[in-house]
């Protein structure tokens, strides 16, 4: 087996063995989104029940429609059911109805690999548009920016005050970040409520949600300031919920390492702290700590349902809450489509990064001399 572009003296084996490492893995990814999407289309449309229920929709609407209507009081009952039968036909044959749900399947999946996610059946975007795309592609901002700001925060906040707790290990604020890890066990919306009640409905220091103020202010620095006091909360609420759990994880991970061999010969050689945390800590354990960046950032793309609806904030969770309850397939596709393309992206990104900074992970098959 052979590290990624170790061999200096053979580049041509080398970028084909990388061309066909990254071709295997976008391939992988590649079916892994077609199966994953086909599979949101069969659970979004129940199986096809979504279909009786629609037949169900539009025979209301157009029998409402046809009583309603004064120039039809004249027709006889089997004259108006005619009329009605002939206009759900209609309609039925224009939302493809007629044709069965099992070949409609496969071009839902063409549309929405193609990214042509189609008009929402309920919902609309800020502008008034019903595509899909629109309406999505308006959520996906706050989410990002939400959930960029907690995760990353998140992430090198507990790992540098682990770093520095396992140079301390059994002070008092070591025990504490101990002692309070299990709070953890509480999610971010639970913190977010008692916040809400405290900042804004008690001190009312801060706003009870959205992402910015009514009316949106016109400069764009008062606009970045209301956005910035809108994440107050939402942010904290994440962090609060998951920092002492994280730091408990990666200060005992840093301990392990902490106590190898090779860290005491350097400890014994008189180096500095900090070139022993750089040298002989960070340094080996730099692939686990990618993974979990790498498993942070495909969190910022999925959202969190109750915590963006409990804040009022416009992003992709909350509107996928929406979508449910609507039973707006489109939009419960689209969704999912966006996510699992953001999600093979990252993964294929990630994978490729971490075959160059990990020299365990083999690319291609190494030649028996060798």
């Amino acid at each position: 087996m052979q590290r990624l572009g170790v061999r200096t003296g053979a580049p041509a084996t080398a970028l084909a063995r990388v061309g066909k490492y990254t071709l295997v893995r976008g391939v992988a990814l590649f079916f892994t989104v077609v199966v994953g999407v086909y599979l949101t289309i069969l659970v979004a449309n129940m199986g096809g029940y979504v279909d009786q229920i629609r037949r169900a929709s539009i025979w209301e609407m157009v029998a409402v429609g046809v009583a309603a209507n004064p120039e039809l009081q004249e027709l006889s009952p089997a004259e108006r059911r005619r009329l009605i039968e002939q206009q759900v036909k209609i309609l039925e044959e224009r939302m493809g109805l007629d044709r069965p749900f099992a070949v409609r399947s496969f071009m839902y999946l063409k549309n929405a690999l193609t990214l042509d996610l189609g008009r929402a059946e309920q919902l609309t975007s800020d502008s008034g548009s019903r595509q899909v795309r629109l309406i999505l592609l308006e959520r996906l901002a706050p989410t990002l920016l939400l959930f960029a700001t907690a995760q990353l925060l998140l992430f090198f906040v507990s790992v540098f005050v682990a770093l520095f707790l396992s140079r301390r290990y059994g002070s008092t604020l070591d025990r504490a970040i101990v002692a309070l890890a299990p709070t953890s066990a509480a999610p971010a919306w639970f913190y977010g409520v008692f916040l809400i009640l405290i900042f804004a409905a008690a001190l009312r220091v801060l706003p009870f949600g959205g992402m910015v103020a009514a009316p949106p202010p016109r400069e764009l620095l008062q606009y970045a300031l209301s956005v910035l006091r809108h994440l107050i909360l939402p942010v904290t609420a994440i962090v609060v919920s998951a920092i002492f759990l994280t730091i408990y994880y990666w200060r005992t991970f840093f301990l392990i390492y902490s106590s190898e061999d090779y860290v005491e010969m350097a400890k014994a050689k008189g180096l500095p702290s900090s070139a022993i945390e750089r040298r002989y800590i960070l340094r080996p354990t730099l692939p686990t700590i990618i993974t979990s960046f790498a498993l942070t950032l495909i969190t910022l793309w999925t959202g969190a349902i109750v915590l963006e609806t409990i804040f009022n904030w416009p992003g992709l969770g909350r509107l996928l809450f929406r979508a449910i309850g609507l039973t707006d397939t489109p939009v419960i596709v689209g969704s999912v489509v966006i996510y699992a393309y953001l999600l093979a992206v990252t993964v294929f990104v990630l994978d490729i990064v971490y075959a160059l900074v990990d020299p365990r992970v083999k690319v291609g098959a190494e030649s028996p001399r060798s």
